[in-house]
């Protein structure tokens, strides 16, 4: 179970929505689900707390349902852009904590923010940028965003560089990057104290400006 259960409310059990849900009760949070359709309602059950099949531009609906008790709610409707607007106008009247919303387009962002939405998630956008940076430096094998230029990659160690000194590989100040560890199978190597040597797919976790790590990438 999750050391801090939160109660949180997922409106669409779309593949995103009910993505998001699966993990979030696999984690052992409180998820309630909500959608219109009976169908995709039957299909989530197992992998919900509690499910509802109702309009969640109706705020009398969403009270009597209990949704004004929960800590976190994430607004997952897809192309209906009124009823995405309408159920974040509503959360916001029941005082919800936090919202995230799912945005369709960059209209539809600017009026969630507008309205107040904690986080507004463009998916498509986002997995682009993530799959470009994958695209772009084979060796990247994930990546994060922190924003302002920084990012966080897992590079696997190719063969080549297999007994070189990390130091003196990652600490070029002409890159400008900071190891945060790598992991060796099962195990994590701190690159703290001790120097550390690579080894053939180790992965490695950088922090730094992604174009310092991408000339990291191309001269290695």
């Amino acid at each position: 179970m999750a050391k801090n259960v939160k109660t949180f409310a997922v409106i669409g059990l779309g593949a995103f929505g009910s993505t998001v849900a699966s993990e979030l009760f696999r984690a052992g949070h409180k998820v309630m689900g909500v959608d219109t359709d009976e169908r995709r309602v039957s299909q989530m059950a197992s992998n919900l707390t509690s499910s509802f099949i109702f309009d969640t531009t109706d705020e009398a609906a969403m009270r009597e349902a209990g949704l004004d008790c929960c800590d976190v709610a994430l607004v997952a409707i897809g192309s209906d852009i009124q009823a995405s607007i309408l159920t974040t106008m509503n959360l916001k009247m029941l005082g919800i904590d936090t919202i995230w919303v799912k945005a369709s387009n960059k209209t539809h962002h600017r009026i969630l923010l507008k309205l107040g939405a904690d986080r507004i998630i463009e998916p498509e956008q986002e997995m682009g940028r993530h799959i470009a940076q994958m695209l772009n430096n084979p060796m990247v094998k994930d990546y994060v965003s922190l924003g302002n230029g920084y990012s966080v990659v897992t590079i696997v160690v190719p063969e080549r560089l297999d007994g070189k000194d990390m130091k003196a590989m990652v600490g070029d100040e002409d890159f400008n990057l900071r190891p945060l560890g790598l992991m060796r199978g099962g195990e994590f190597v701190s690159c703290e104290g001790a120097p550390v040597t690579f080894r053939k797919d180790d992965r490695l976790l950088l922090l730094g400006r992604s174009q310092d790590l991408r000339r990291f990438g191309e001269s290695t």
